[in-house]
């Protein structure tokens, strides 16, 4: 049995927590966070310890972490957690500074520990058989990717002026969807943004519609959209086109039912947000995470894949600012 302490009883630590309170395998020994209520509601819920995160670091009852604080305490937590010996769940982004997510790395692999960062639509069942679908040569040599990502309504601005912006934000997760689709590194990319949903977005510095367009050295290309705003739920799209086929997957409605009339079809909205479109992926992405440290087996995504989708998130928010294509930096 896997003892994890979780450090970060938010939303994000309680999705989890759900997620390991479904497998055989783990258990939630003690919780952390900076709001001692949040932490009490899901202590009561999981059964586990209140503790601090230092006292959970130093715990010998506990074999793993997982990290869903806020980003500016990931790179604290990712150190005590390696030097420590536990492994470690941390979700993305695992720092807004390439410089200290390669200082992560170096930790990480000195100590020898675990280490899986927390995209979790690489195990969406419709994304990761996609995926399997294009190894499996369905649609021969990849040549496009169009991903499209909508939230139903923006964040609070409260959140928007400490979250990195949409490209660090928001996209990261676009990004890594689309090195787990294209398997090839992309070496330029030209990012556009604009902020049209809320002028107070644009009053913080942020955008909350954008676009990125990224190529490979082959020439491939990938689409990226982007936008804080959905009337008709969240919109999670992907479309992959190759040289003999197209694969697509599309949105997950709330209902299956449609409605047929003499004014035309009906269908229901798509499903609200993250929570209830993710909850499959979430729940498989822990079993992955456990199954990595109890089997031994590399974690997938790893560190550098936080690390590669930080780098193209970085370059996006600069060509965006400077209104010119970029040259990604090397991994």
């Amino acid at each position: 049995m896997l003892k994890i302490g979780l450090l970060g009883c938010g939303r994000i630590g309680q999705v989890h927590a759900r997620s390991i309170k479904a497998l055989d395998e783990a258990t939630v020994v003690a919780v952390a966070d900076a709001l001692p209520d949040a932490a009490k509601a899901l202590a009561s819920a999981t059964g586990a310890d209140i503790r601090t995160a230092d006292a959970i670091l130093a715990s010998d009852d506990v074999d793993a972490v997982v990290i869903g604080t806020p980003t500016d305490t990931h790179f604290d937590l990712i150190q005590g957690a390696a030097r420590a010996g536990k492994a470690i769940f941390c979700e993305k982004p695992i720092d807004m500074s390439v410089d200290n997510i390669r200082t992560c790395i170096e930790a990480v692999e000195d100590a020898g520990v675990t280490f899986m960062t927390g995209f979790n639509r690489r195990f969406d069942p419709n994304f990761a058989f996609l995926r399997a679908r294009i190894a499996a040569g369905d649609i021969g040599a990849v040549e496009l990717v169009t991903i499209t990502s909508r939230d139903p309504a923006p964040p609070p601005i409260s959140y928007i002026e400490r979250s990195g912006g949409l490209f660090r934000d928001m996209m990261i997760h676009d990004f890594d969807m689309a090195r787990f689709l294209m398997d090839e590194e992309f070496v330029r990319l030209h990012a556009v943004g604009s902020s049209l949903v809320d002028p107070a977005i644009g009053a913080a510095g942020d955008v909350d519609t954008a676009a990125v367009i990224l190529t490979t050295a082959g020439g491939r290309i990938c689409q990226i959209s982007n936008s804080r705003r959905a009337t008709y739920g969240y919109d999670q799209r992907i479309e992959v086109h190759g040289e003999s086929g197209l694969l697509r997957a599309e949105n997950q409605l709330e209902t299956t039912v449609e409605l047929a009339t003499g004014s035309g079809f009906r269908r229901s909205p798509a499903q609200h947000f993250f929570l209830e479109r993710y909850e499959a992926a979430y729940l498989a992405e822990m079993r992955a995470f456990v199954g990595a440290v109890t089997g031994g087996t590399a974690p997938d995504p790893t560190i550098t894949d936080g690390l590669a989708a930080q780098i193209l998130a970085d370059a996006a928010t600069l060509s965006r600012e400077t209104g010119q294509p970029v040259d990604v930096p090397r991994i």
